[in-house]
């Protein structure tokens, strides 16, 4: 094993430094990044205690960003294809993705809020960078999950400048994980939850591709929570103040929400040459490694998932046509064959399973507005449930 396939950026044990490796082959980070070409970057917003007063904090959110070719590759198309385990969430462009199979914007990920800033950020940012793109139309993917338990989320925080920020932040390399950027104030499974990342390498003849896999996990109740088979989130003596206790202060008090409440979102890069409806296949793939940590997903998740190939590098042909039809103008592109995809199935679910342990193993207690409290994963409670058996 790499350091980087084990700890994170600054220091702290993933999945792997505990023990827990799940199977397959990870790329040289254990993160999307390993994909050739696609960046990762961030920003994220921490400030205040103490009761919330809308439009001053306590905030606790952030925004994501990925670009699937780099900076340099934006509006160069990847094949894309999306799935929806449950809709009780939003991913922008994706109407667009189904039309012609294509992505090629960038993707943010920040709080259920801040879509509007996210897609104004992403414009704005685009039009600075390549404003040669946006003399047509923008359609970019911006994706979210709740995190009001801990954030002021209507608060308006996450401004389209901030979106700009964490484009302009996006680099290849180690990702670092937990509760940064979209998923600063995000839980799963009732603890502390946030950013996963992990990857897998498969073998094809004599080429090796890579499946990368970044999540912003904000989902599962914590009797769900399994981890390398075993039922585990009960056995953890860890207070439970989000499913068990009023969320807010009097007079704006309310009942906890129920248990598996908040959403998901997976976003899958591959460098395996795909069409559109190979990589939706991919997308589909994803609710099975997330069975793995438990979930039988709740209504009141949103699990949205977008896949997309890198291979086969190209301009555009969505954007308006100049002169008359040419034979020059014709696609080529070269796929898999549907009867190798097996091996990419696996390495999604795998991939998947790693990142939400990730996004739980890299992270640290939190409190929040009106003093809402998650703690994170204990690791040696959980080392020795596994023990245990």
């Amino acid at each position: 094993m790499t350091e980087s396939q084990s700890f994170s950026p600054d220091g702290r044990p993933r999945a792997r430094a505990l023990g827990l490796h799940p199977a397959g082959t990870p790329g040289p980070w254990n993160a999307i990044t390993d994909v050739p070409g696609v960046e990762v970057g961030y920003r994220t917003l921490i400030e205040g205690v103490g009761p919330l007063r809308v439009g001053d904090g306590p905030v606790r959110t952030g925004v994501t960003a990925i670009l699937p070719r780099g900076r340099d590759g934006v509006g160069r198309p990847c094949a894309a294809g999306r799935y929806s385990l449950n809709g009780n969430g939003e991913m922008t462009g994706t109407a667009w993705i189904d039309e012609v199979g294509q992505l090629s914007m960038p993707v943010t990920i920040s709080n259920t809020h801040a879509i509007g800033a996210c897609h104004t950020g992403t414009i704005g940012w685009i039009n600075a960078v390549r404003p040669d793109l946006s003399r047509q139309w923008l359609l970019p993917v911006c994706a979210e999950t709740w995190d009001g338990y801990l954030n002021d989320i209507n608060g308006q925080h996450v401004t389209p400048e901030l979106v700009g920020a964490a484009l302009d932040s996006a680099q290849s390399g180690p990702v670092q994980e937990g509760s940064v950027g979209g998923g600063t104030g995000m839980n799963c499974y009732a603890f502390k939850g946030g950013s996963g990342t992990a990857s897998r390498l498969v073998e094809f003849g004599a080429q090796t591709y890579t499946v990368g896999v970044f999540l912003q996990a904000n989902f599962g109740s914590r009797q769900e929570l399994t981890i390398r088979g075993r039922r585990v989130g009960e056995r953890l003596t860890v207070a439970n103040p989000q499913e068990s206790t009023s969320w807010g202060t009097a007079p704006d008090q309310v009942p906890a929400a129920p248990g598996g409440s908040g959403s998901v979102i997976v976003i899958l890069a591959t460098d395996a040459p795909l069409e559109p409806l190979q990589c939706k296949a991919m997308a589909r793939r994803v609710p099975f490694g997330l069975a793995r940590t438990g979930t039988t997903g709740s209504l009141f998740s949103g699990d949205l998932f977008l896949a997309f190939s890198t291979a086969g590098d190209r301009a555009s042909d969505t954007g308006f046509p100049i002169g008359d039809p040419s034979g020059d103008e014709l696609v080529t592109t070269a796929r898999m064959p549907w009867n190798r995809m097996d091996s990419l199935y696996t390495a999604v679910v795998e991939a998947v399973e790693e990142a939400v342990l990730n996004s739980l193993i890299v992270n640290t207690d939190m409190t929040g507005r009106d003093g809402h409290h998650s703690p994170a994963l204990p690791h040696d409670q959980l080392l020795a449930a596994l023990v245990e058996g």
